[in-house]
């Protein structure tokens, strides 16, 4: 899995939780999410990676928390953390990406930047029985060329 895809993937729990971060710390965003290969597709290009788990931990007004494992076509793991405010404003991600996230009404958006201007920009939402969450993204590259790509998670 490239470094942006994995961003990509990983910004898709990120706007989780930040949208958790919206409503009482029951939240439907927070807990176990497992990526449904089957319904997501990934941008031209890209590997598939073999499995990807997150677990979201913290998800309130004022800060998020989540960790996301991704087994890769390697079947080598990768783990990644994100610790936060929920304000809106760019924050690390990794080494040189950087990710911003937005709440409106029950739409969750994220935005990533990556080190040679790439972007990725990301809405969620949540299934009315809230078992199943849908990230559609656009990816841009460095030369305005853009791809669609569409995560789906299942509870776990």
């Amino acid at each position: 899995m490239s470094a942006l895809r994995a961003t990509k993937v990983v910004m898709g729990f990120c706007v989780v939780l930040a949208a958790s971060s919206a409503w009482a710390e029951d939240s439907p965003f927070v807990g176990r999410w497992h990526w449904n290969r089957a319904q997501s597709t990934m941008p031209p290009g890209e590997p598939v990676p073999n499995d990807v788990t997150a677990e979201i931990s913290r998800a309130d007004s004022t800060h998020l928390k989540w960790s996301l494992t991704v087994l890769d076509s390697q079947s080598q793991s990768n783990v990644e953390t994100f610790d936060a405010p929920a304000n809106g404003e760019f924050y690390p991600v990794s080494s040189d990406t950087t990710a911003a996230f937005r709440l409106t009404g029950s739409t969750l958006q994220a935005t990533f930047k990556g080190p040679s201007g790439q972007t990725d920009d990301l809405t969620c939402t949540i299934a009315g029985d809230q078992k199943k969450m849908t990230c559609r993204g656009v990816l841009s590259d460095e030369k305005g060329r853009t791809a669609n790509y569409a995560d789906v998670y299942d509870r776990m």
